[in-house]
């Protein structure tokens, strides 16, 4: 004969108890990957507008989104889906500075090695504490003109890369990274003078490069 024992105090809910009830300090689901998929192709449409609008391009959009949207994925695709509208469009938001912050660093390069004069100089000089504003460097271009600049940051970046390292490091953290002179030379562990000397001969040596190649700036 089996007989039943009784339940001890605090092994579990009564019979016919109701369910446990879900605590809302608990977190939320995380996104599952058909969520996330759902998500993305849902936000997709209007996050290329809004990027189009900021841009003026549709490739520069269309890239800037895919950009967005591989960041989303890598980094919070295992966050509650109720968080990924916010945190994509601050990535969205961060993309969309990014590419600006590039097209105004590679103007920058333009007219860095337009207004170069070798001859004038120095070797210790960092070319950008002398560099005067060009005038119409603001001026839109229309697509020809563009095309151009895109044409010519490519052979730039190509001849960026073909510095002698300590060049091509002063080089861009000055104009890319934006540093002054003193952080770069911190970052660098080299004196200030050094490099002042770094950048203008890496400067020199692009000009000379676009020279060689016949491109007039």
């Amino acid at each position: 004969m089996i007989t039943c024992r009784p339940r001890p105090p605090g092994s579990g809910a009564p019979e016919g108890a109701p369910p446990p009830r879900h605590n809302d300090n608990e977190d939320p689901p995380l996104a599952s990957r058909n969520e996330l998929s759902d998500f993305l192709a849902a936000v997709e449409r209007r996050a290329f507008k809004q990027a189009l609008f900021a841009v003026h391009d549709e490739q520069a959009a269309l890239d800037i989104v895919q950009d967005a949207m591989l960041r989303l994925a890598e980094k919070y695709g295992a966050k509650p889906v109720t968080e990924l509208p916010l945190l994509f469009q601050r990535i969205l938001q961060n993309a969309i500075r990014d590419f600006f912050r590039r097209q105004r660093v590679r103007s920058l390069w333009t007219t860095l090695l337009s207004a170069l004069t070798p001859q004038h100089e120095e070797e210790d000089a960092d070319p950008l504490e002398t560099l005067e504003p060009t005038a119409g460097a603001n001026v839109e271009l229309g697509p020809h003109g563009a095309l151009e600049q895109s044409q010519l940051l490519d052979l730039i970046e190509s001849e960026i890369r073909r510095l002698p390292a300590r060049q091509r490091q002063a080089f861009l953290l000055r104009y890319w990274e934006e540093l002054d002179v003193a952080e770069t030379a911190a970052a660098m562990g080299c004196s200030e003078g050094s490099v002042k000397t770094h950048c203008s001969r890496a400067v020199h040596a692009l000009a000379a490069a676009l020279k060689a190649k016949g491109v007039e700036l």
